[in-house]
């Protein structure tokens, strides 16, 4: 919805990674088996790739970051990598669900192979390409679980390092797909600075997750 609405793009850390997975590289090698098991890769190598990525001409307008950061550690590296690039964050989405609810959409969200879409259970084929959807390993029940008690422990926290620059917006994340859109956009476009920026998700949770913008 941002994406389409402010023209910028959708940086998903889960799946960069699962892209260097699918091409076989050495960065996809090594973070294969723990995105299988259901943990994190090293800091130093998701701020490396989120750095390659904003160097990307596409994000020069703004971005939405998604699925990080998940650590207060991560928080203040990406903070220090928005110094460098002379770059700020313009708000932090924070999507409230409870816990049990997000145990079953995320255990049985689908994926589509070919544009990464996904898609809540019982979804047949890929919308926009007709593809047959499959469920991600790190999806799986027995890889979720360990996700979330990780989030419980370490991504909530993160939160509060935002709180601080009263960058954090609350958003019901209980409801249907056009309330929870009319808050996303009542929230980034009241911002006080330009909603044409970046997002950075910690996601999960009442647990919920959270997005952030950043714009030059």
């Amino acid at each position: 919805m941002l994406r389409s609405h402010f023209g910028i793009p959708h940086i998903a850390t889960g799946d960069m990674l699962r892209a260097e997975i699918a091409a076989g590289t050495p960065l996809g090698q090594k973070a294969q088996p723990i995105l299988a098991a259901g943990h994190y890769v090293s800091d130093e190598i998701m701020i490396a790739m989120i750095a390659k990525r904003l160097s990307q001409p596409d994000s020069r307008r703004g971005f939405i970051i998604d699925g990080f950061p998940r650590t207060i550690p991560q928080a203040e590296a990406l903070d220090g990598l928005m110094d460098e690039l002379g770059r700020h964050f313009d708000r932090v989405l924070y999507l409230k669900v409870d816990l049990e609810e997000l145990l079953r959409r995320l255990s049985g969200r689908l994926v589509c192979p070919v544009c990464q879409r996904t898609y809540p259970p019982g979804t047949a084929v890929c919308t926009a390409d007709g593809s047959g959807l499959v469920q991600r390993e790190d999806d799986k029940a027995e890889a979720v679980k360990p996700r979330i008690e990780v989030y419980l422990q370490k991504t909530i926290p993160v939160l509060d390092h935002y709180r601080g620059g009263g960058l954090v917006s609350e958003i019901d994340g209980m409801g249907t797909i056009d309330d929870i859109s009319r808050q996303v956009m009542a929230a980034v476009t009241t911002s006080p600075a330009s909603p044409l920026a970046g997002e950075v998700r910690p996601r999960s949770g009442r647990g919920g997750g959270a997005q952030s913008a950043k714009s030059a």
